[in-house]
């Protein structure tokens, strides 16, 4: 496997200017998600160049662009919250210590190569979380969208406080956020590939600060202040025994998330230029990021969907997109930063927010209802737990659920598809000499036909149908149609087996593949069934086992 990206030159006039116009995008999220963080805008730049520099380089997805987002965002910002609460000194270097371990987390995973699997989640869970972290974005960005200082104590504190930031919210601030929003919500489709729209009102409602507003006694308009130029300070990881177990639980919850949102992304990618990303070294390469960037005091970034999907739409395909964009950020960071320093918090809470509003699948939840009850409680019981409790147990729950409802109804399904028969009926497909055998052996000999994938909640079934029938002589499990065969589904069969041996029945199994009768036979079935009633042939085995019955009913 390639350490880097898949870099060339061969399309360098389109890397560079998906590369350019994704920096001209990034530039106000960048400023935005570091402010809402409570890191600072410097944070939220160093964590747009460094994460989208190193993801890019090493990288498994060539067009993927990656940068902080909202759901990395909500995270970060919550980690900031609790360790800044248990250590004010500290806090915010430890915060930056959990995005180290994240990254390593990250490493982990790739290495492990669990890729394929972290985006393996039902969609409906998907969609509440990421619902979930919509709501608390735009939750998050009223107390500044109103001119306020965001209160304590995350959503809570902010629903409790509400009636008092609308109270004593600044006219002018809450009418640049206004300003903000309707620029964002009404621009024109035909200019977002000319300008990006969260450019254009970042430099508006600067302008109007500056200029409109710049004699305004009443309340002076907060804005972001001045960024010093220059290269990062190193931020050594800051951990006592006491705060570990913090650090540990938050590096994991932004790992997993961090992880689940660009894998989503990279799909995204991969439908737009027909390519299949490489999950588990996009893993590693993010896990490398995020290592870098907390290092360096920037914010946590994972792939980004609107950056990407812009990137690739302005001509980027390779690697050297990414890496472009990061350059010319550094630019910006190196010798333009000090420009930054007049633009108003309202504005920036603004960008967030409609990031918050564009994150919420509306889509889906004016469909999931119509759907299923089911569906739509998972979906709910994860916006709220996502919001109200944490984001790892929402997911955690919602999976947990969403997978027993699964189980239920493969279990309905596959209770179906166990047969227990003494005559040659139409519940299973037999032959005419099937048939016929069958019906000779006049109910002394029992078919137990088994169809699918033998999961645990068949067992009942299996236990339940054996025991329906009890007057037989013979035996014959058909299991020619089972490719897999559960543990809990194995015992199931192995008792009604030995039901049968106990009483003075003979057992003939039928068909069983390599592996299932590998998982039978380290059960001790061997043991009870002799090695000539282990057969292939259906019609062989119920001549075999018409032919025991016959013996069994002479005198």
């Amino acid at each position: 496997m390639a350490i880097t990206n898949r870099i060339n030159f061969r399309n360098f006039r389109g890397d560079f200017l998906g590369g350019l116009t994704a920096a001209v995008v990034a530039l106000p999220m960048a400023l935005a998600f570091g402010i809402a963080s409570g890191a600072g805008a410097s944070a939220g730049l160093w964590g747009a160049i460094l994460v989208g520099f190193f993801a890019a380089l090493f990288g498994g997805t060539p067009s993927l662009i990656s940068e902080p987002t909202g759901p990395m965002t909500v995270i970060i910002t919550a980690v900031i919250l609790e360790t800044t609460a248990s250590d004010p000194e500290n806090g915010l270097t430890m915060a930056f210590t959990v995005v180290m371990l994240a990254g390593l987390f990250q490493i982990a995973f790739g290495m492990l190569k669990l890729g394929r699997y972290i985006t393996m989640l039902p969609y409906n869970v998907i969609s509440g979380f990421m619902t979930g972290i919509g709501v608390i974005l735009i939750f998050m960005q009223m107390a500044p969208f109103l001119g306020q200082e965001t209160p304590s104590g995350g959503v809570i504190g902010v629903i409790k406080d509400l009636p008092n930031l609308v109270v004593n919210a600044s006219l002018w601030e809450t009418a640049l956020g206004l300003l903000t929003i309707a620029i964002l919500f009404l621009y024109p489709k035909s200019l977002k590939k000319v300008m990006p729209p969260q450019l254009v009102a970042l430099v508006v409602g600067t302008v109007v600060s500056l200029t409109l507003l710049r004699n305004i006694d009443i309340r002076t308009i907060a804005t972001i202040g001045k960024i010093t130029p220059g290269l990062p300070q190193l931020q050594l990881p800051t951990f006592n025994s006491e705060n570990l177990r913090l650090i540990f639980v938050n590096a994991m919850v932004l790992a997993m998330v961090g992880s689940i949102d660009c894998l989503l992304t990279c799909l995204v990618s991969d439908s737009l230029t027909r390519t299949e990303h490489k999950s588990n070294k996009e893993l590693i390469a993010q896990g490398v990021a995020n290592l870098i960037t907390g290092l360096f005091g920037g914010i946590a970034g994972s792939g980004a969907t609107t950056a990407t999907v812009v990137n690739i739409q302005a001509g980027g395909r390779t690697a050297l997109s990414g890496i472009s964009r990061a350059l010319i950020l550094l630019v910006v960071v190196l010798w333009a930063a000090p420009l930054t320093s007049g633009i108003p918090l309202a504005v920036l809470a603004g960008i967030v927010l409609k990031v918050g509003v564009d994150i919420i699948d509306w889509g889906f939840l004016q469909r999931v209802h119509k759907i299923s009850w089911k569906a739509a409680g998972i979906v709910y019981s994860v916006v709220l737990l996502t919001v109200f409790v944490d984001l790892m147990v929402a997911v955690v729950v919602g999976v947990f659920i969403a997978n027993i409802l699964t189980i239920a109804r493969l279990d309905e399904l596959q209770s179906q598809s166990v047969k227990a028969i003494t005559t040659g009926d139409d519940q299973i497909v037999l032959n005419q000499e099937e048939k016929e055998v069958l019906d000779a052996a006049n109910g002394r000999v029992l078919l137990f036909h088994l169809n699918g994938p033998m999961i645990f909640g068949v067992a009942k079934a299996i236990s339940r149908e054996h025991n329906a029938i009890a007057n037989y002589d013979v035996l014959i499990v058909d299991l020619s149609e089972v490719p897999v065969l559960g543990v809990t589904s194995a015992l199931a069969i192995e008792n009604a087996i030995e039901e049968a041996t106990e009483a003075t029945r003979e057992v003939v199994l039928i068909g069983a593949n390599k592996k299932v009768k590998s998982r039978l036979e380290k059960l001790g079935i061997g043991k009870i069934i002799p090695a000539d009633h282990w057969m292939d042939d259906r019609l062989l085995a119920l001549k075999t086992g018409l032919a025991i019955a016959q013996h069994k009913l002479m005198p």
